[in-house]
């Protein structure tokens, strides 16, 4: 069965490493605050000024002042420091940050992205995700396997706006962990609970390499 939301974030938290400091994007990767592991610490920073994220407020215990980069609220761990968007993106800039994770309308098997226009729909502007890809030397990307149409969003090249080239590391979708390597393109590290190995080649328009029996992701 094809993984929700909540379910792909929660894989993507396995990955995190105590010491780091991690920015979450908009979408699906700011649901990633709600999964990290008891046993690991990392700091969350926020692309708007913060650093020391928390989960989810619950419902009737939010701050309107206190919001992620997506406007999302959020709660704030002790310690945690608030700053202006320079300071922000010096941190980022800087190389300060140890993993970004995005979500992404298209990703090529060279690790290209697109995530940030549409051609001829209206859009405020790229926000930080330019500045966060050239930066980071370690981007999980958080997305669907396909479109609306079925189509595959993992692509052998990416017919978006490309946000930025050859940056992605690893990939989680409703279907499956993929990493991506310079020779082979996608590798197929984990499927989603249920899911098949043929339906995932099925859906991934990109190079895929499969090796050995792929097992399925753990929670």
């Amino acid at each position: 069965m094809a993984l929700n939301k909540q379910e792909i974030a929660q894989r993507i938290a396995q990955e995190l490493q105590t010491g780091w400091y991690v920015n979450l994007g908009i979408g699906i990767p700011t649901l990633v605050a709600n999964y990290i592991p008891k046993h690991i610490s990392v700091v969350l920073q926020s692309e708007n000024g913060l650093l020391g994220m928390g989960p989810f407020p619950f419902e009737g215990e939010e701050d309107a002042d206190l919001i992620n980069a997506g406007k999302q609220t959020i709660t704030t761990l002790p310690g945690s420091v608030f700053f202006d968007s320079a300071t922000s993106f010096a941190m980022i800039r800087g190389g300060h940050v140890q993993l970004t994770v995005l979500g992404a309308m298209e990703v090529a098997d060279n690790g290209d992205i697109a995530n940030w226009k549409i051609p001829d729909r209206m859009v405020k502007g790229m926000g930080g995700a330019m500045d966060l890809v050239a930066s980071a030397d370690n981007i999980i990307v958080a997305m669907q396997h396909t479109n609306k149409r079925g189509e595959s969003k993992l692509l052998p090249a990416c017919t978006l706006p490309i946000t930025g080239v050859q940056c992605v590391k690893k990939i989680v979708t409703d279907l499956a962990t993929l990493e991506v390597t310079p020779k082979e393109g996608f590798r197929l590290l984990e499927r989603a609970p249920g899911v098949s190995v043929e339906e995932i080649v099925s859906k991934t328009a990109g190079r895929l390499t499969v090796k050995g029996d792929v097992p399925e992701m753990q929670f």
